[in-house]
């Protein structure tokens, strides 16, 4: 796995950043809708995995969850669901805000590769926006769940819901629009930058 980044991936890798950046501590990066929020800042982190590799992806899906993280105590705007976890168990809420997002970024570095070489680059970009969405969320809800499901606040959520009922019901539209925002957007930036020679040759199998 490459962990070294010559001078034009360094300089998207900042450029990612400072995107995520502008984006958390903006309106640009969420559209607040009830309890959860349509994020953007998964397009950025899916570009870097698929000009940087998996470790690109996972530097900027740290970012993203740090800036995710920080929300929960007023940073950068607020997060009402976030503030509700932090205050339950800070431990617990920067590990649901933060691995989600630093996972997904490694796995799309993964992603990207694997399709490019069953496809093509334009394709590739387009599954590596839409996994970036969609497990973003699977990972989130997941954790969500996971770590906090036995909290009143939780329970009061889910009212007696099957998981799977509440999940896709308390994601709902937010993640629909996530899913197609990102799968546009990434394969068309992607692509884009794929021509201009700032994504890496793929391999060819020996």
């Amino acid at each position: 796995m490459k962990t070294k980044f010559n001078t034009s991936q360094l300089v998207i890798l900042g450029l990612m950043t400072a995107i995520l950046l502008l984006m958390a501590y903006t309106p640009l990066g969420y559209l607040n809708i009830g309890p959860l929020a349509i994020t953007f800042n998964v397009i950025p982190v899916a570009i870097s995995a698929i000009t940087l590799g998996p470790v690109g992806g996972a530097i900027a899906g740290a970012v993203f969850g740090m800036t995710s993280f920080l929300q929960c105590i007023g940073v950068g705007g607020t997060s009402a669901m976030g503030a509700i976890l932090f205050d339950i168990n800070p431990v617990l809420a920067f590990i649901q805000r933060f691995i989600p997002r630093l996972l997904d970024g490694f796995l799309l570095g993964y992603i990207f590769q694997g399709v490019r070489k069953a496809s093509n680059t334009s394709l590739a970009c387009m599954v590596t926006g839409f996994c970036s969405a969609f497990l973003n969320t699977a990972f989130f809800m997941t954790l969500l769940v996971v770590l906090f499901g036995n909290t009143s606040y939780m329970q009061d959520l889910m009212g007696g819901k099957n998981v799977i009922v509440f999940i896709c019901s308390f994601v709902g539209i937010n993640a629909v629009c996530e899913m197609i925002s990102s799968t546009v957007i990434t394969g068309a930036v992607g692509l884009a930058l794929s021509k201009a020679h700032f994504v890496p040759a793929a391999r060819n199998a020996a």
